[in-house]
């Protein structure tokens, strides 16, 4: 990764938006009256889904907009590591029922923890502008990784993070970290951590940016693919609520996202995989970066792939292709195996 040139992150720390792409829509007739956004019971989730449900009422304020919350199988399972229960799937499979079943319109995800391959009977609609897209350190005695000492313990719910500090420390001692962001700042807090990595999105969104000791840039630790990103999901029979969530959608981290996630997908990308894509938008050509290793960090095959914005899938998977040619084929075999 140390032959990557240095990218500039965005200036702006805060402040989340989903741009006003037509402003003139705000006093169109609603197409409905009342609109069900299906999402999460965490604090994090439903920030999320608030945030879509203020839009849209700006848009059409003539609409009632609720918040269906539910609870996931992802969030009730917290005493094993995702990878060994079935993936990021299981924080979405319940809000995608109650879609099916008309008890809500749309959903609203993080796009990092949405599954490559989208359901059959489903599309993404719109795709919010980028928060901080890095890994936040957090600690409360600690002021950065480097400052960690020999055997200090470091919680992290992400393969990709993981095989990152293995890589580049591998004196720290790692260990999974399950549950809500609230939930992982206990445990925190409770002292069963000296450190935790984080999303810095959602610490910022829930106005929790203080507790963020150092960001980590994208040379330290590469991002997820959509990371800081949220999604908006319905039925793909539901051409009336998908003009509806057009003004929603930003078309620069559209590109970026959809870059991100072709290039994960051609790798087989799942949470199981220690797997890392982040692309920007640079004097009008997209850049994109990305990783794949093994958990202990031992092999890891990076690269990187410039190219038009709107051949955004097509980098994705042509810097794939030039993984496998770098060997990143005996990586995956070797996860399969160890699956």
């Amino acid at each position: 990764m140390s032959a990557w040139l240095a990218t500039k992150l965005p200036a702006r720390v805060g402040g989340t938006a989903l741009h006003h792409r037509n402003p003139a829509l705000n006093s169109a007739k609603p197409v409905h009256s009342h609109i069900v956004i299906a999402s999460r019971e965490s604090r994090l989730a439903l920030w999320q889904a608030e945030h879509v449900r203020s839009r849209l009422m700006e848009l059409y304020p003539q609409s009632s907009v609720e918040i269906l919350g539910m609870t996931t199988r992802g969030d009730q399972i917290l005493d094993r590591p995702l990878s060994a229960i079935g993936g990021k799937g299981l924080f979405i499979k319940e809000l995608e029922v109650a879609m099916q079943e008309g008890r809500a319109d749309l959903a609203v995800h993080s796009m990092k923890d949405l599954p490559m391959e989208m359901p059959d009977g489903f599309v993404l609609a719109a795709i919010s502008a980028r928060e901080n897209p890095c890994d936040a350190f957090v600690s409360n005695r600690f002021a950065g990784l480097d400052e960690l000492p020999a055997r200090a313990l470091v919680g992290t719910s992400s393969l990709r993070r993981e095989a990152i500090l293995r890589a580049g420390y591998p004196q720290l001692v790692i260990r999974g970290l399950r549950g809500n962001l609230d939930t992982r700042l206990r445990k925190l807090d409770a002292g069963e951590y000296d450190a935790i990595i984080l999303a810095a999105a959602g610490l910022i969104r829930l106005g929790l940016a203080a507790r963020i000791r150092s960001i980590l840039t994208p040379e330290q630790s590469l991002p997820a693919p959509g990371q800081g990103v949220l999604g908006v999901e319905v039925a793909s029979v539901r051409a009336d609520i998908m003009a509806l969530l057009g003004p929603l959608n930003d078309r620069e981290s559209a590109h970026c996202v959809r870059a991100e996630r072709a290039f994960s997908r051609a790798l087989g990308g799942s949470c199981q995989l220690p797997l890392a894509a982040y692309a920007v938008l640079e004097n009008g050509r997209l850049w994109l970066r990305g990783f794949i290793a093994t958990p202990d960090g031992r092999q890891m095959i990076a690269g990187d792939l410039h190219g038009a914005p709107e051949d955004d899938e097509s980098i994705g998977c042509r810097l794939a292709q030039r993984l496998r040619d770098q060997g990143a084929d005996a990586i995956l075999e070797k996860l399969a195996v160890g699956q």
